[in-house]
């Protein structure tokens, strides 16, 4: 079991026999009466996501996931099929599990798959990951009404805030957690 307060984002809880990854917490305390705690959840299988209150002494079960490491092979339309390192057996995930993921998802992408009782929940990803940058505007010397930055699309499709000096064609590594630059690699 695991308390309302011990909650933090990643983990996962089941939950009226459903199986949920807490996307963000919020603890709440009224000036009257007891603190609450604001949940944002994606339900692992079925990937929506929904927000419900608890109260602060509640407890939740803790469901615990194994890992097992996988390389990215491809998709074909609504399943991505992942390969098991160790036996070269391969999985097929459905696309709703991935979420966010699919964001930083690449060719030949070293990653771990997660499962729950012998099924596929989903991929944990590492905490950066490195994409090319496909198409980005030029940055002008003295351009700071940006706070130093300007979107860039990655080989993924998703767009980020990079700093000035990155161009078209470069390397950089980018935080799965948060979507954000890190550092130009090449």
């Amino acid at each position: 079991m695991i308390d309302a307060g011990e909650l933090k984002r990643g983990i996962t809880i089941e939950l009226d026999g459903q199986l949920y990854q807490v996307l963000d917490y919020q603890h709440i305390k009224m000036g009257r009466g007891s603190a609450q705690v604001r949940l944002k959840l994606r339900d692992v299988r079925a990937g929506h996501n929904t927000e419900r209150s608890f109260q602060a002494s509640e407890t939740f079960t803790r469901a615990f996931l194994e890992r097992c490491p996988v390389q990215y092979l491809y998709n074909d339309g609504s399943l991505y099929h992942f390969m098991d390192t160790k036996t070269f057996e391969q999985i097929a995930v459905d696309k709703s599990m991935l979420g966010e993921a699919l964001n930083y998802l690449k060719d030949g992408a070293n990653l771990e798959i997660l499962t729950h009782k012998g099924k596929s929940v989903g991929i944990q990803l590492p905490v950066s990951v490195e994409l090319k940058v496909v198409e980005t505007g030029p940055g002008f010397k003295g351009d700071t009404a940006s706070a130093g930055s300007k979107p860039a699309k990655m080989e993924t499709d998703i767009t980020i805030k990079v700093p000035f000096f990155i161009n078209n064609g470069d390397t950089i590594k980018v935080d799965t957690r948060t979507g954000e630059y890190l550092e130009r690699v090449s």
